[in-house]
């Protein structure tokens, strides 16, 4: 069986790291489309199955959660039954993240609809991996109560962070979101530090996510066609971002400053863990 020589590999998962497209990374590489959909699918279950044994009993204090849109093969209102037939996945997907604010390090996602299920499924991973009581921080998305009380019980201090926005200016383009006019602070669960009631780090992630994956950019034909790659590319990248991308606030990677490894990774490094799952294909 043809396999990509290790240094074509690199080119390839350091190009869709850094947001470019499909098809233009196979126009940089020399690599073709569907070699680096395989390649992407596989490093994607890779680095998702090393990530979800690593993040464990980590000793963050301070969390943030977040949902961030985006959709694959077509927006949920342009989704006929047709398309429907054809891909049951098609429609809006949303991804959920939980964030460190004090080491930045993303420490659980969940792929999925923005459901009450899927909150309830993300919450119970985040305390999974949690060692300490911490402070948790959402915004006002009504879901995250029952889940956050069904993951953690009395055991958090957890507060939510409301935004009232204002009427859109007629100036407000189509994608521009209105204007935040004020916050309300609701203290949902223990006695949480009103200095750390933010989600300001988790919406920062977000912009990162959408400028690190092309998927993610708005008005371009880059979005998914298929769940299982955008699932791949969202494991890649967080990958990539606790790994391997030095924190410019923190002169080191978000892994580092969590005391999960000593040393900032490579791409290659990425690379080698495909490898040893292709070498041990019964441990994955």
């Amino acid at each position: 069986m043809n396999r990509l020589p290790a240094a074509k590999r690199t080119a390839v998962v350091a190009a869709l790291v850094e947001g470019v497209s499909v098809r233009a990374t196979c126009r940089l590489t020399g690599v073709s489309k569907p070699t680096v959909l395989k390649l992407l699918a596989d490093v994607g279950s890779a680095v998702a199955k090393f990530q979800d044994e690593t993040l464990r009993n980590l000793r963050c204090r301070n969390l943030q959660c977040d949902e961030i849109w985006s959709f694959c093969y077509a927006k949920e209102r342009h989704v006929t039954p047709k398309i429907r037939e054809k891909n049951q996945a098609a429609g809006d997907v949303w991804t959920w993240t939980a964030i460190d604010r004090d080491s930045k390090l993303c420490i659980a996602w969940l792929v999925a609809d923005r459901s009450a299920g899927s909150a309830w499924t993300f919450m119970q991973d985040v305390a999974a991996r949690l060692k300490h009581r911490i402070q948790l921080t959402t915004d006002g998305y009504k879901p995250y109560l029952e889940a956050v009380e069904d993951a953690f019980g009395s055991g958090i201090d957890y507060a939510m962070l409301v935004k009232l926005y204002g009427s859109d200016p007629e100036s407000e383009k189509r994608y521009s979101p209105a204007k935040c006019i004020g916050t309300v602070v609701e203290t949902i669960s223990g006695d949480p530090d009103a200095a750390n009631i933010c989600t300001s780090h988790v919406e920062r992630q977000n912009l990162t996510m959408r400028m690190s994956m092309r998927r993610f950019t708005r008005l371009t034909n880059a979005f998914s066609r298929k769940i299982e790659n955008h699932a791949a590319a969202v494991a890649l990248h967080f990958m990539h971002y606790n790994f391997v991308r030095i924190h410019e606030t923190l002169r080191v990677t978000p892994a580092m400053a969590a005391g999960i490894t000593d040393r900032v990774w490579d791409i290659d490094d990425i690379v080698r863990l495909l490898e040893q799952a292709e070498r041990n294909p019964l441990a994955a």
